[in-house]
């Protein structure tokens, strides 16, 4: 093996590799400036490499920021932030798209709510995060779809960690109150001004063997597709089954 020195390695190849390594372990796009700040390469290098590197198909550039891009399972099935966020992003960028709505994901993982991913609909923008989801979840579809996806045990839990702050007038304030709407869950939650006045929120489950998570888009509290849901739900069922495959595909 004396032959595989340094002499031979190709500087380039570990480059890419290294922009490959740091987009796949990022929790979020990176704009290409970020990217060349984590790698230490020059701005000029990065972008070429990123260039080749989604001309190839293994990134993809996003609204905001690079991603894995679909030949990167191919090489490796061991990354799973990137290759997460990469089947993540997809689905919401389809769902947003076809709304014309902000489309969200959260998961539930030990014990907290958290947001995974947003796309911005440039019609209609995301919600105003302005309390962290981890506390709100009595007030977002995303929140209340997964409680429901708990045990009783496991959302009495949540509740007690987390007091039902009074975001808006809608706002469900009484834990008897929620603990019942949660038990009658029927695959979808929704948000009627509960976390910001003039927003509305409709939610759809997303369950993998590994994963816990919600599926949702928000519209403005006008929209009649809040009243009327049904097309938008099977919509949204298809889109959450999708995803659903995606990730038990690449887990």
């Amino acid at each position: 093996m004396s032959e595989w020195t340094t002499t031979t390695l190709i500087g380039s190849v570990q480059r890419a590799l290294l922009l490959l390594d740091i987009v796949g372990s990022a929790s979020r796009p990176l704009p290409v400036k970020a990217l060349a700040g984590r790698s230490g390469l020059s701005l000029g290098t990065t972008y070429n490499l990123v260039r080749t590197l989604i001309h190839e198909g293994y990134l993809r550039a996003d609204q905001d920021g690079l991603i894995l891009g679909p030949r990167f399972p191919g090489l490796s099935g061991n990354d799973a932030n990137g290759v997460f966020l990469a089947q993540v992003r997809q689905t919401l960028t389809e769902v947003s798209g076809e709304f014309g709505a902000a489309a969200y994901v959260a998961r539930f993982l030990d014990g907290e709510v958290s947001v995974v991913d947003i796309v911005d609909a440039p019609s209609h923008p995301r919600a105003p995060l302005w309390v962290g989801v981890q506390d709100s979840a009595h007030a977002t579809a995303l929140g209340k779809q997964l409680l429901a996806t708990l045990e009783p045990d496991g959302r009495r839990d949540y509740l007690s960690r987390h007091p039902l702050a009074d975001l808006t007038p809608n706002t469900i304030k009484d834990v008897h109150a929620l603990l019942l709407q949660l038990e009658h869950n029927t695959g979808v939650a929704v948000d009627k001004q509960e976390y910001a006045l003039g927003t509305s929120c409709l939610a759809v489950p997303v369950i993998t063997p590994q994963l816990r998570a919600a599926l949702a888009i928000s519209i403005p509290a006008g929209d009649e597709r809040i009243d009327k849901p049904g097309r938008i739900l099977l919509r949204l069922h298809a889109a959450a089954a999708k995803l659903s495959l995606r990730l038990t595909a690449h887990p």
